[in-house]
């Protein structure tokens, strides 16, 4: 089993800049899938990018889309989420997970989940 703690998240404006980082504790980390959710008020639970175990393939939402990264260091155990150009519509609580599955996208396909971050962003 893997347990996940987010952090990075904060308050920025418009245009700005984050990085969030999610680190992982367990065997084998190297293993899972893992991926970034988020959730914005009066929402559901989004997906918005993944990075698989097998070779680092990524994938993501079409809102963010040239906008966000998402990269994994697995020496380090710790998959990141670097978020450029952020719009108020990124305020959210961000939340990662991780599965064994190769490819993600879904909430029912993650099985383990951080408590998450809170990014609010202000225009």
């Amino acid at each position: 089993q893997v347990q996940l703690v987010e952090s990075g998240g904060g308050l920025v404006q418009a245009g700005d800049s984050l990085r969030l980082s999610c680190a992982a504790s367990g065997p084998t980390f190297s293993d899972y899938t893992l991926g970034w959710f988020r959730l914005a008020p009066g929402k559901e639970r989004e997906f918005v990018a993944g990075i698989s175990w097998s070779e680092f393939r990524t994938y993501y939402t079409d809102s963010v889309k040239g906008r966000f990264t998402i990269s994994r260091d697995n020496a380090k155990n710790t998959v990141y989420l670097q978020m450029n150009s952020l719009k108020s519509e990124d305020t959210a609580v961000y939340y990662c997970a991780a599965t064994r599955l190769s490819i993600a996208t879904t909430r029912r396909q993650y099985n383990w989940w951080g408590q998450g971050t809170q990014v609010t962003v202000s225009s």
